[in-house]
């Protein structure tokens, strides 16, 4: 199952580091658990998180993504264990305390209803006190379709809803780019 991000990852730890908003928030969990990244790629949180002590499972079409965080994640004897799958078929979330989707949701026309049903059906799926840990780019109408997505018949409490700010070094040029980004922490 070869994909676009299979020629990206030739470059190592392509999108660089991780949020630090996000690793405060994993900082934050004394008692450490099980997570699970969807949409892992390479590792970038998937790694840091499992360097913090909790067990990952990560999750992502692309082969090559997979390959390297399994080298590091074995180099540095982590519970760290990727596979390559689809993350949109993947369904067996028995067992996690956290899913996290990391920019893995853009809601443009042609994928809103598929990533709106991904959005429900982990929704539906994950355990009581699993927590479903979303960072989205704050722009358009994204967080608003992501709310409406939310909204079940599934009680949840939103735990975190941060606005912040990414901003991405590319490595060579020097090329900066902000963006905004949220966020948002729904535990069933």
């Amino acid at each position: 199952m070869s994909n676009a991000y299979d020629t990206y990852y030739q470059t190592e730890n392509l999108f660089g580091n991780p949020y630090p908003e996000l690793i405060d928030f994993f900082s934050e969990h004394s008692e450490k658990g099980r997570v699970l990244d969807l949409g892992c790629g390479q590792g970038r949180d998937a790694i840091a998180i499992a360097r913090l002590g909790f067990e990952v499972v990560g999750i992502d079409s692309s082969k090559i993504g997979i390959e390297q965080m399994n080298q590091m994640a074995q180099k540095e004897g982590l519970a760290l264990k990727g596979s390559v799958a689809d993350i949109f078929e993947f369904d067996d979330f028995d067992g996690y305390d956290f899913v996290l989707l990391d920019s893995m949701l853009h809601f443009a026309q042609k994928d809103r209803q598929k990533e709106t049903g991904f959005v429900k059906k982990i929704i539906t799926k994950i355990q009581k006190g699993c927590q479903l840990v979303l960072c989205i780019q704050d722009t358009g109408n994204k967080v608003r379709i992501l709310n409406e997505a939310a909204r079940t018949e599934i009680p949840l409490e939103r735990s975190r809803d941060k606005k912040f700010e990414y901003v991405f070094e590319e490595g060579d040029s020097g090329h900066t780019s902000k963006t905004n980004y949220r966020m948002i922490v729904l535990k069933k």
